[in-house]
């Protein structure tokens, strides 16, 4: 049984027999009083103790054992080479020949005591044994290539690590990390140069984002919480209103109005649930990575993911089946003949549709409201697209009349007519005066189906038509607000001539 100690060595803790202890001290005593007289003496011997620590933990692995014995501690020091094999070093001339053992591996890392900018040409320099300026010619002439040298000088900036210690320059120079090998470097030292502007700032930026660029980046990602929050509590309010817990009516806004009532609850759920995961994700990783939380299990990683996957499929699969809805055409037109009047005035009638349901419900009886007119609230755009088109056309018959065209889609042709079948559109002519309502009607409940409605009114030639120019806002068409003459005036003049209507004043200036 030997008596064992505990050393802190290059700031680990080793176990070492005693008389492997005594001769360690001995031997680190003697590296001391060697490079006593450097200037940078400390951080040599610290060097050195960093190496022979990492030499203890390597041996440790390899014999799978806690403690050193004395013959480690020869090995080490056979590797590492004594002091009397180099006491005249500093007395010869030239450069110390190099062991014939030794190995010269050299390691990649970034020389930023040489560097331009990051330190990568440099280091690939001692790398590959190649002159550093021939490394960066070429690294500027790749950046031409498509920004190819760029993209892997930023990717070896990022990938390869700096050489921070003595050890690390020295294995980057293909030097012995040994005791000849610090010699060495003790007289010849690790030479540093001007870094330049470029190198500078970016030392400077570096520096930054260490320092006070922590606290910014903290700013930033609870920044980013805060709205993935706002964002997944707006999520929860809008699937509450979808399935209908604060609002029944929710089927009939559009685009609501396109999924059928048995498929609402299924892709409310799968909707919500491809929106929510991500965003629980964003701010589960925010919290990691600018908090230093601690990672998601992988059981609630691989279920969440599981789950959004699912809601994929599920959304994908009822969005074809809402598709399929949309197979068929159909459409059915009826024609209008309207009393005939040299000029016409068109407008848009503003008067709401009202079903018997609906009299019902507001209680609208012809005794308390006659000679009055409910206005519809033309403001709200989720009722469905503007699905009401006009245009005018010569009449070929010299008669006026209004032909008015319904049009619907459906899973199959007899669906989708009686979808155009029940369109309600109301016209209605005053005289002079025809009013066009802005918008179509459909069942209430009804699902859209692409209903449509196409107005063509037919007047004979010589006819003035006078249009307001609301109908810019609520009926597609051709360009018939765009004939200004008056520009106070609420209304474009058009007429019809033998080749279509035109605007009656460029056709004046025409005949002039």
């Amino acid at each position: 049984m030997k008596k064992t100690h505990n050393i802190n060595i290059g700031n680990s803790i080793v176990h070492i027999e005693e008389d492997a202890y005594e001769m360690l001290t001995n031997y680190l005593n003697e590296v001391k009083n060697h490079f006593s007289k450097s200037a940078d003496d400390f951080e040599i011997v610290t060097d050195i103790e960093n190496r022979i620590a990492e030499m203890f933990a390597e041996i440790l692995a390899a014999q799978q054992k806690q403690v050193i014995n004395i013959e480690d501690v020869q090995s080490v020091i056979k590797q590492m080479g004594s002091v009397r094999d180099f006491e005249t070093l500093e007395d010869t001339e030239g450069e110390p020949e190099v062991s014939s053992h030794y190995n010269s591996i050299r390691k990649l890392y970034r020389d930023t005591d040489q560097a331009m900018v990051a330190g990568v040409c440099s280091g690939l320099g001692h790398y590959l044994d190649i002159q550093t300026k021939w490394i960066r010619l070429f690294t500027f002439l790749s950046i031409f290539i498509f920004g190819a040298g760029l993209l892997v000088y930023i990717i070896f900036w990022i990938m390869v690590p700096k050489a921070t210690t003595r050890i690390e320059k020295m294995e980057m120079r293909g030097e012995e990390t040994n005791l000849r090998g610090f010699a060495n470097t003790h007289l010849h030292p690790l030479a540093e140069q001007s870094r330049g502007f470029i190198a500078g700032f970016i030392q400077g930026i570096g520096e930054f984002v260490q320092g006070t660029g922590k606290v910014v980046f903290k700013f930033i990602v609870g920044g980013i919480i805060a709205f993935a929050s706002f964002f997944l509590l707006a999520l929860i309010v809008v699937l509450a209103v979808f399935l209908g817990l604060w609002s029944s009516d929710v089927q009939n806004y559009f685009p609501i109005s396109m999924v059928n009532e048995e498929y609402l609850f299924p892709m409310s759920i799968a909707a919500f649930i491809i929106l929510f995961i991500p965003l629980l994700g964003l701010i589960l990783f925010s919290i990691r990575v600018g908090f230093n939380g601690r990672p998601v299990s992988k059981v609630l990683s691989y279920g969440l993911l599981l789950a959004w996957i699912a809601g994929v499929f599920t959304g994908i699969f009822y969005v074809a089946r809402v598709s399929t809805e949309f197979k068929e055409g159909a459409e059915f037109a009826q024609t209008t003949p309207l009393n005939s009047f040299p000029v016409y005035s068109l407008n848009i009638n503003k008067a709401r549709y009202f079903t018997k349901e609906d009299s019902l419900n507001y209680r609208i009886d012809a005794t308390r409201y006659k000679g009055r007119k409910i206005m519809s609230s033309l403001d709200d755009d989720f009722n469905m697209p503007r699905s009401i088109s006009f245009r005018m056309e010569k009449s070929l018959d010299g008669k006026v009349s209004l032909n008015t065209a319904f049009k619907s889609r459906g899973k199959t042709f007899e669906v989708a007519l009686k979808n155009a079948q029940n369109i309600h559109y109301d016209f209605l002519q005053e005289g002079a005066n025809l009013n066009f309502n802005p918008i179509l009607h459909i069942p209430k409940m009804a699902n859209w189906r692409g209903q449509e409605v196409v107005l063509v009114l037919n007047i004979p030639v010589g006819t003035e038509v006078r249009i307001s120019k609301e109908f810019n806002r609520y009926l597609n068409g051709y360009d018939y607000w765009n004939c200004e003459h008056d520009e106070g005036s609420q209304y474009t003049s058009w007429i019809m001539t033998e080749t279509g209507v035109k605007c009656k004043f460029e056709k004046e200036k025409n005949d002039n």
